[in-house]
């Protein structure tokens, strides 16, 4: 999936309001984003079997018009290269006002889709005020309520009509390890990338027909086979004066929904930061498998202790799932640069593992026996029956005849014993609990 909603606009339209609209028939997976600047800047929605990814750009709070008015360019120039399709919110209450005149001039100079959403229609009074934005000149003006849904429906089939349904085809037919490299600016990628693929240029070929800023590469060498999907391309844009933790978050959408792990990777002199923890909330979020590389490594004055002791700050950091492996590296001296794509591979083989249905039974409902769920209201809950469901992503059902009463902290337990028992290192699992 390499879809991407932008929803752009001035601050006050009402743009988190569609941005939660959009999203909320994905609860189980969309969630805040902690360590972000935006209230909410990535969140995943579906739409008559169309899977796509939402960004909302988020406004800017500032007295001074000319900071204001700078702060909103990099905001829509940034949504503008990353979106498929592109969300313009307007307000029909104020009508069409200066700042409005910035976005839809930024907005004429582009390529993509453009939707005008003609924001707070919200009682029939209100009908025909959003005829105006038609002299934006950008298309058809959908009336919207973002606060009750009215008009979402009407734009939701506007949208998909321009997605991409065959931006993975190549890829599914190749049928190869699809692993990435990701994490903020200047912790290494280009350098793990060049380590990689700068020693036998006859092994990298390209791939046509991908995603124009994920480029995909052929990697058979050494043993390994795999797709390698080049993030270096982030850099490629360095005169956009952007926000730079905004503008990492949102390159790395696209790049993390066409892998099956992600290399992520921080930089061993800063620790994890707050924008590190961004992008790997979207992983987990993704379902995606994970090798945490700590890279820099090289300028690190060690002891014996010194790498134990960092791991197990950084496994706290990461927590809840924190079940996966570490790697201390260094690209530029080419440091288990090769363990990293073997734990990569082993963290592949997890992720599409399947476990035979009476297996699973035979191990979890012993566990289950000798633990079982604590009783509420009175009521027993008995879980009867296990089974992995079809999905590309390891998921578990387990039946049972309360599933409403069984809380968070026993979906915890399950899921440790699962990695326990059957070693799913490096992947998010999901679990649900169904009626039997």
């Amino acid at each position: 999936m390499s879809n991407i909603v932008a929803i752009v606009g001035r601050p006050n339209v009402g743009k988190s309001t569609l941005f939660n609209r959009l999203t909320e028939s994905r609860d189980a997976i969309v969630k805040e984003v902690s360590g972000v600047t935006r209230d909410r800047i990535y969140g995943k929605g579906e739409w008559n079997g169309f899977q796509f990814s939402v960004i909302d750009t988020g406004g800017y709070a500032t007295t001074k018009e000319d900071i204001f008015e700078s702060e909103i360019r990099k905001q829509v120039q940034i949504a503008i290269e990353e979106a498929t399709v592109i969300v313009f919110m307007v307000d029909v209450m104020t009508g069409i006002v200066e700042m409005d005149q910035i976005v839809a001039q930024l907005l004429r100079k582009s390529k993509k889709p453009v939707i005008i959403a003609a924001n707070k229609v919200d009682n029939t009074e209100r009908l025909g005020l959003s005829s105006e934005f038609y002299a934006f000149g950008l298309g058809n003006v959908f009336d919207l309520s973002a606060t009750n849904g009215s008009g979402t429906g009407e734009i939701l089939d506007e949208i998909i009509k321009f997605f991409n349904k065959e931006d993975d085809s190549i890829l599914e037919q190749e049928n190869l390890p699809r692993l990435a490299i990701v994490g903020r600016p200047n912790v290494g990628k280009s350098s793990m990338v060049n380590a990689l693929t700068g020693q036998e240029r006859n092994i990298v070929t390209d791939i046509s027909g991908t995603t124009r800023d994920a480029i995909h590469t052929r990697y058979k060498s050494f043993g390994f086979d795999f797709l390698l999907i080049d993030t270096a391309g982030i850099r490629k844009k360095a005169k956009v004066t952007e926000d730079i933790e905004y503008y990492s978050v949102l390159r790395s959408v696209r790049t993390i929904e066409n892998s099956d792990v992600c290399l992520f990777m921080i930089d061993a002199s800063e620790g994890i930061q707050k924008q590190d923890l961004s992008i790997y909330y979207m992983i987990e979020k993704n379902a995606k498998g994970v090798v945490v590389l700590v890279n820099k490594w090289d300028l690190i004055e060690k002891d014996q202790n010194t790498m134990i002791k960092f791991e197990a700050e950084l496994r706290e950091q990461l927590a809840p799932f924190n079940d996966v492996p570490i790697i201390f590296t260094s690209a530029i001296e080419k440091q288990r640069i090769h363990r990293s794509l073997e734990t990569a591979l082993r963290v592949y083989e997890n992720r599409t593992k399947k476990i035979p249905t009476h297996e699973l039974n035979e191990v979890m409902l012993d566990i289950i026996a000798q633990t079982p769920p604590p009783a509420v209201k009175g009521k027993y809950i008995r879980i009867k029956f296990v089974t992995q469901l079809p999905t590309h992503a390891p998921s578990f059902a387990f039946f049972c005849n309360l599933p409403q009463y069984l809380n968070d902290s026993y979906k915890r337990f399950l899921e440790n014993r699962l990695r326990e028992r059957f070693d799913f290192e490096g992947v998010p699992l999901r679990i649900f609990f169904r009626k039997k």
